[in-house]
């Protein structure tokens, strides 16, 4: 998804864009953002300031950058279409503390590119109080990677302010027990606060998408992030639970851990942590899944 400048409107993109004869690629996310008190609200609830290092992924034309750049330390930002990264460089070629970046954002759906790492990198080297902040108009297809993969690197944020589908914002926020909590949920919720800032129709956006979006405000706290002896085991173990979410998680245990756990392994570890033999990685909250993820990778260490 694309964001659009204070002085464009829907006949404004449609005449740019025909001016230099090209169109949305949907595929890619391509719907602007038309709404400008939607946008200032985006830019808002990030409470940008002098320290801050702002990554954008998806520049689309340059103008959610444009608001961003004047509060902001630095921006690097990537697109990865060449004419929209071509138009953005034409909006932005007075902003002197703007990066921008023509690739794609993720090196493969685990990792960010490295480029755009050495970017941000460069731009948080530059003062000793600076701090990462994600702000964006996020492309649907990339949204989840994007979030998963800046809590699982080096270099995360101290927040994460971005316009998604709603039902990727309802299934971060979901509570246990309900059709939307899975492994991203855990993820999220392990290390951050969410907010979930509006919910935004169709019609605010050229083209229309078919589907609602949201903004949120995701704040990561270094006091839930400490909890978690080792993120990158329980980042892989959530996603093993919730390979089949209906399935027994003594089943699951088993499975994942073959050679390392039995069923009467993942029974004694599930006796444990309090939980019932019939007991689904769907039902357990986050301090409950914390606790059992410990006590395998306590075990699984010993048998190695």
């Amino acid at each position: 998804m694309t964001a659009t400048s204070s002085h464009q409107t829907q006949s404004f993109l449609m005449r740019r864009f025909a001016e230099v004869g090209i169109e949305p690629n949907t595929k890619r996310g391509q719907n602007f953002l038309v709404d400008q008190n939607l946008l200032r609200l985006l830019v808002d609830a990030a409470r940008l300031d002098a320290r801050d290092v702002v990554l954008e992924v998806g520049t689309g034309t340059g103008a959610l950058t444009a608001m961003m750049a004047p509060l902001a330390a630095a921006v690097v930002s990537v697109e990865i279409d060449r004419r929209l990264h071509q138009l953005a460089s034409e909006e932005l070629f007075d902003a002197p503390n703007v990066t921008l970046l023509q690739h794609d954002a993720l090196k493969n759906k685990n990792h960010l590119a490295p480029g755009l790492l050495d970017a941000v990198g460069e731009q948080l080297a530059a003062g000793p109080e600076r701090r990462l902040k994600l702000v964006a108009n996020l492309p649907y297809n990339v949204a989840t990677p994007i979030l998963s993969n800046l809590l699982a690197g080096e270099l995360v944020p101290a927040s994460m302010t971005v316009t998604i589908q709603k039902e990727l914002a309802d299934r971060i926020m979901a509570r246990p027990s309900t059709k939307d909590y899975g492994a991203l949920s855990l993820w999220v919720q392990s290390q951050c606060t969410v907010e979930l800032v509006r919910v935004m129709p169709p019609t605010v956006f050229w083209p229309r998408p078919k589907v609602h979006s949201a903004i949120l405000h995701i704040v990561v706290r270094d006091e839930l992030r400490e909890r978690v002896p080792d993120l990158a085991f329980f980042h892989s173990f959530i996603r093993a639970m919730f390979f089949h979410r209906r399935k027994f998680l003594r089943s699951e245990l088993a499975s994942a851990f073959k050679g390392k756990l039995d069923k009467g392994d993942a029974d004694a570890l599930m006796r444990e942590t309090g939980l019932a033999p019939t007991a689904r990685a769907e039902e357990l909250d986050v301090d409950t899944m914390l606790r059992l993820c410990e006590a395998v990778r306590v075990r699984v260490a010993e048998t190695c």
